[in-house]
């Protein structure tokens, strides 16, 4: 079981009722999942840019890609209806925590210039997406073998009501937000 998994069940937990006064412990909000996308435009032009984007979101996850597909044909962009034009990674339970820990003790502090995470990126509903400019941040992606620097989306989905539950979640555990 993971560091995180472990302290997640007794200091958040403890921290969250004491500050929101919830009554019951399964009112207490958690981590849902991790979605982890990555959208590459190239991919209408060059099949193997979608192909390299899979095996580095592969690497960085410890999970297999789901390549995603376009809902609409969209003539500006040269789209059609069904073209591959990105990929996912839905992580959930204990790959999710590990992610979650690799992201912020050792991803997060390695980006240049690095003054913490918007604390406003917040849905309203209590979901937090964070925008990451390259994928070499994480240590598991070997400098060599990239072809291109590709940027990915990772959104934090809680059960959380309010944004306000949802950052006080994400700020116990550890995530590095700008003051």
């Amino acid at each position: 079981m993971s560091r995180l998994k472990t302290i997640y069940n007794e200091e958040i937990v403890d921290a969250m009722i004491k500050k929101f006064g919830y009554k019951n412990i399964m009112e207490v909000p958690k981590l849902d999942k991790i979605v982890i996308n990555m959208g590459v435009g190239e991919a209408k032009e060059n099949a193997k840019v979608l192909e390299s984007a899979v095996k580095d979101l592969e690497i960085i996850s410890g999970q297999k890609a789901v390549i995603t597909k376009a809902k609409k044909s969209i003539a500006n962009f040269k789209i059609r209806e069904g073209m591959s034009i990105g990929c996912k990674v839905t992580l959930r339970g204990e790959k999710m925590y590990n992610f979650l820990d690799r992201l912020v003790n050792l991803a997060l502090p390695r980006v240049r210039d690095f003054r913490g995470v918007n604390p406003n990126s917040f849905d309203g509903r209590g979901n937090y997406s964070l925008g990451i400019k390259e994928q070499l941040i994480f240590p598991e992606i070997e400098y060599d073998k990239i072809d291109k620097v590709r940027g990915m989306d990772v959104i934090f989905v809680t059960t959380a009501k309010t944004d306000e539950e949802a950052r006080e979640l994400l700020r116990l555990f550890n995530m590095p937000f700008a003051k």
